[in-house]
């Protein structure tokens, strides 16, 4: 496994944005008014903000770093790394992060990469943040992760549109000696890469109009194309129970933290009841275990941070918390971090208006 960790590096502010347009899966007319809310007990998906065509992760992204740069007063010069974490990019190329850096008008001593990860993509970007800003002792950066999932799902799949929301995050990080370490557990199997594909679109099997627009039927009230995600919900669901919870056991053993020592536990939120079944693994207790998939549906890689906004704002804004966040997922690909955040600058969550009208 890999676990480690990273000092020096301090979390100075957290912003969220999400489309305006909210959708309400009571409306979803392909399945009957029972498996609708039986859909919303279950899995726990009531309401998800949903991205206009031609919205992209980028201004979303963009729209929550405007904000959170404002409320920090940080000097734009002084950010010397950006990092984009999505799987929903603006181009196969060039990289999103180097828009990102112009758009935002940082200067070109400023690094900026791209990571595709998904589910888990939120802890890892803060390994690879903190790893680069460490080492380099980096004064600023910027973490830009989020995914608008829903331009790939089919609206004739059950087993997917109800599931996903789009959101972009922007968290401001620090070089401060002597931050307390942020401590990791990253895992991969990418053995179970089917488990979660979007089969065209890519390199190896590019777009066709022969065969990647075509529908497919492939059970009742399940119609996709190539271009669409195919979500094996069995074997992500068998996954994530099996993979999780020894996950979060490791990190927490090897740094000798118990349950009781982490304030609260921010997991990824893909579903509730899978993620009711790992919290009942690990023994947490409810009040440490936020949701915001209700409201936000599945935001992939944004999910996390979305959860802190949404749901611990207050808390994290005024007072000192340990905190255990778990991402897991796409890939498939999973990992765990513990870290401390102290009165960060948290502003409430955003609404982006595509038509170019932002509050």
């Amino acid at each position: 496994m890999a676990i480690f960790s990273i000092p020096n590096i301090k979390i100075a502010g957290i912003s969220v944005a999400v489309p305006a347009k909210e959708y309400n899966n009571r409306d979803y007319d392909l399945i009957s008014e029972k498996e609708r809310e039986n859909l919303i007990k279950m899995v726990g998906v009531e309401k998800r903000r949903v991205a206009d065509k031609g919205t992209a992760t980028s201004d979303l992204c963009f729209f929550a770093t405007g904000k959170l740069l404002d409320d920090l007063r940080w000097d734009r010069e002084e950010i010397e790394l950006l990092i984009f974490v999505s799987q929903s990019r603006d181009y196969l190329i060039p990289a999103t992060a180097g828009i990102l850096q112009d758009k935002l008008g940082l200067t070109k001593q400023c690094m900026a990469l791209d990571i595709s990860l998904g589910c888990s993509g939120y802890v890892y970007g803060l390994s690879v943040m903190g790893s680069l800003m460490n080492t380099g002792k980096i004064k600023k950066g910027l973490l830009l992760v989020g995914d608008v999932s829903t331009m790939n799902t089919s609206s004739r799949d059950k087993s997917t549109f109800p599931l996903f929301g789009d959101a972009g995050t922007v968290t401001a990080m620090e070089y401060d000696e002597g931050s307390y370490p942020m401590s990791f557990n990253l895992q991969t199997d990418g053995a179970g890469y089917k488990a979660i594909i979007i089969p065209d679109g890519g390199i190896r099997n590019f777009a066709s109009k022969e065969k990647s627009f075509k529908f497919e039927k492939f059970a009742e009230g399940i119609e996709r194309n190539r271009l669409h995600i195919a979500l094996d919900g069995i074997e992500v669901f068998n996954f994530s129970l099996r993979e999780v919870a020894p996950n979060v056991r490791e990190l927490l053993s090897r740094f000798s933290v118990n349950i009781d020592d982490v304030d609260y536990f921010i997991m990824h939120q893909a579903n509730k009841i899978m993620n009711e079944t790992v919290r009942k693994q690990l023994k947490i207790p409810q009040e440490k275990y936020p949701y915001s998939i209700h409201e936000f549906g599945n935001t992939s890689s944004a999910s996390i941070p979305l959860t802190i906004v949404s749901c611990i704002k207050e808390q994290i804004r005024e007072q000192k918390l340990k905190l255990l966040l778990s991402g897991f997922g796409v890939g498939l690909s999973w990992g765990s971090v513990l870290l401390d955040m102290e009165r960060i600058i948290c502003p409430e969550v955003l609404e982006y208006w595509s038509e170019g009208v932002n509050g």
